[in-house]
């Protein structure tokens, strides 16, 4: 069977080798598809998993609006929950994709200052911030969904590369 190449804008490329690579991984890759599949039904059924009043709050115009009556400790457990089920999943695809104690240790190391910050920041602008809405947006964003994996896997894949050389 012939190598079968394709040159594009990007340079060749050869299909035949990238086909074997994968084959060659299929434990990885299979384990990496069904982890962003847990991390996708995290999110699909986050109304009737977790305790959340800004859902609602931030699908509408929110800026003008005083922040919803809370149940901060049922909140804070459902944002810790959700973080650490979240982190789980991430730290699992992380450890998949690398294959690297090093990594997942420091990967560990820093889920957990994240989560202590980024926790700690939430409460604190909700109870004494009360027009900044912007702000307890986005942290509420990186305390529920999956973001820290995205700036991570790049990273790692980028000083894994380096290396090697």
């Amino acid at each position: 069977m012939g190598m079968f190449f394709f040159y594009g804008f990007f340079g060749s490329i050869d299909f035949q080798n990238m086909l074997n690579k994968l084959l060659e991984n299929k434990f990885k890759l299979i384990a990496a598809v069904l982890i962003v599949l847990g991390l996708a039904l995290v999110r699909m059924f986050e109304l009737k998993l977790f305790y959340d009043p800004f859902i609602n709050y931030f699908q509408n115009d929110f800026k003008n609006l005083p922040y919803p009556q809370v149940d901060k400790l049922k909140l804070f457990y459902s944002l810790f929950f959700r973080y650490i089920i979240n982190s789980a999943l991430s730290l699992s695809l992380i450890y998949v994709l690398f294959k690297n104690r090093d990594i997942l240790k420091f990967s560990i190391i820093m889920y957990s200052l994240f989560l202590i910050v980024l926790l700690t920041a939430f409460f604190i602008v909700l109870d004494f911030f009360p027009t900044a809405s912007w702000l307890l947006f986005y942290v509420r964003r990186f305390i529920i969904q999956p973001i820290l994996v995205l700036l991570f896997i790049p990273g790692f894949y980028y000083q894994f590369q380096n290396s090697k050389k």
